[in-house]
């Protein structure tokens, strides 16, 4: 590693290769924003536990994203990543703790709570190398206490049950980024971490599926605001495979 070079860790896909998960993509889209200089560690889900333990915090479950700063600091968690991030490059500057955040946060989690029995399902079926997949299938049903083919069915024919529960949330995000009509960002025009964090979103419902994405759009009421965001944010987003 050179000494101005970052470690990112991130989790791979099925050929061909690219960055697909929603809380990578958060950290990816910061490095780039910041034009710093790192490589991406693809990492398997049941390679992480033995590569992190010596090097973080013990606990249950060692996660990704997670860096290596050029001075061999080992930080994890998106949030947490970006702040660092902030603070050892501060140019270009992301505001980070804007009011939009958890008002954002708080029906994103909503929508994932909504749309797990048809995300994992399509992560597992659709994204995943073979190394990875008894470890998601195996932590996923424990979290759940479903088989991933229960946790699908409880998510109604084409997961129409699953999409119904996650429209109002849909829904309240899409107003949360019309209360600036100068969009495209939930500031209007000033980019914030909240942005990275929805393009992370959206991002992710187009890697499991152009069909996950356009349910996205649709059950959102108005499309167009996030394809803008989506748009606003190409700058940063084109590198995902390296």
């Amino acid at each position: 590693m050179s000494n101005q070079e970052i470690v990112f860790f991130d989790l791979p896909s099925k050929p061909p290769n690219k960055s697909w998960s929603g809380n990578t993509l958060r950290t990816r889209l910061v490095l780039n924003y910041k034009g710093v200089p790192y490589r991406t560690e693809w990492i398997e889900y049941p390679d992480i536990k033995p590569r992190f333990q010596d090097h973080l915090p013990k606990t249950d479950m060692y996660t990704v994203p997670t860096i290596i700063l050029p001075d061999g600091t080992w930080v994890t968690d998106s949030k947490e990543i970006a702040k660092v991030l902030e603070e050892k490059y501060p140019e270009p500057s992301l505001p980070l703790d804007t009011p939009y955040l958890p008002r954002y946060t708080e029906q994103l989690v909503a929508v994932f709570g909504a749309i797990g029995p048809i995300y994992m399902p399509g992560v597992y079926k659709r994204i995943l190398n073979e190394r990875s997949l008894d470890h998601f299938r195996t932590t996923r049903e424990k979290w759940t206490g479903l088989t991933m083919e229960k946790l699908e069915e409880s998510g109604g024919p084409g997961g129409e049950k699953a999409w119904a529960a996650a429209t109002p949330h849909l829904q309240k995000i899409t107003a949360l980024l019309k209360e600036k009509p100068d969009g495209p960002f939930f500031d209007g025009k000033t980019l914030a971490y909240v942005d990275f964090v929805h393009a992370a979103f959206l991002i992710f419902m187009r890697r499991v599926g152009d069909d996950f994405l356009e349910n996205v759009l649709k059950a959102s009421g108005d499309a167009d605001v996030h394809l803008k965001l989506l748009e606003a944010v190409k700058p940063w987003s084109e590198r995902d495979d390296h």
